[in-house]
């Protein structure tokens, strides 16, 4: 039951919590926002309180004092998003949200230097009220809520180097991983498998998966080494490209050698070590 809970928790962006009495209690992470991390806390006298290093600090913070929380000043291009989007719609009726977007982002981008600046300045207002706001909020908060709201705010400033790191990465052009077997056995079968939801299926094919023969697995196993291969020669020219550019931080050879070279020594310690023994064996042996 509690793994069902967990699981529900995990698809419904639900953040798991233990209450007083051994209580589960499913609380929701904001508003479709996907799959969220689950973790565990106390409900004492109607507030929740997270427990240190809980996976779902991000999740219990904001459900503490979630009405008096200041929110965070819009920039100037969203200020000016806000305000011409409904106009540049009368006159693009036809286009798409994301070309619309891109209408206006050009718009931004050719906007005087003086007509930005009133958004700017209301910016900055806002920004300077925000900070008096938040200044009071956090006065108010008790030493368990302020360490969940520290800790909040650092996975969200690791989260958005993540993302800028990923996009980067994207636009650089880097190559795929490679795919295992059985994320090849997946995407093969994920659209024909039994199941209602796709947390459903996705069991439903892993099970599949674990109960095939070795012979059964092989031409998928086969697939991912032939995968390997391509992402290695993929990589070595994306690396080599990299080069070029002055973009050697994004190379892995020269950092995984550095990884490898400790490992590889210990294993022919390891080997040689195993190879003296087994010779030791031999010779004891032969003067018997």
């Amino acid at each position: 039951m509690a793994v069902a809970a967990a699981l529900l928790g995990r698809t419904a962006g639900l953040g798991l919590v233990t209450a007083t009495g051994g209580r589960r209690l499913l609380l929701r992470c904001g508003t479709g926002a996907g799959l969220r991390e689950r973790g565990t806390g106390t409900l004492l006298d109607g507030t929740v309180v997270c427990r240190a290093g809980g996976a779902a600090e991000q999740c219990l913070s904001r459900g503490i004092s979630s009405d008096q929380r200041p929110k965070r000043p819009l920039t100037a291009y969203l200020r000016f998003v806000i305000d011409n989007r409904p106009a540049f719609r009368e006159k693009n009726p036809e286009a798409s949200n994301l070309e619309l977007i891109k209408i206006l982002a050009g718009a931004w981008k050719e906007l005087p230097a003086s007509q930005k600046q009133v958004y700017e300045e209301a910016r900055k207002t806002d920004w300077k009220r925000y900070g008096e706001q938040m200044a009071a909020y956090k006065a108010q908060l008790t030493p368990a809520q302020a360490a969940a709201l520290k800790e909040e705010r650092r996975k969200q400033l690791a989260k958005r180097r993540s993302i800028r790191a990923k996009r980067e990465l994207n636009l650089l052009g880097k190559p795929k991983r490679a795919r295992s077997g059985f994320n090849i056995f997946l995407s093969e079968n994920f659209q024909e498998s039994e199941g209602t939801s796709p947390v459903a299926k996705l069991k439903k094919l892993f099970d599949t998966w674990q109960k095939l023969s070795t012979s059964q697995k092989q031409p998928y196993l086969q697939l991912a080494e032939d995968d390997k291969v391509r992402y290695e020669n993929e990589m070595k020219s994306w690396e080599a490209k990299m080069i070029e550019l002055g973009r050697e931080d994004l190379v892995r050879s020269k950092k995984q050698r550095l990884k490898k070279k400790p490992a590889e020594t210990s294993k022919q310690a390891e080997t040689a070590k195993a190879s003296s023994a087994g010779n030791k064996a031999k010779l004891k042996k032969s003067e018997e």
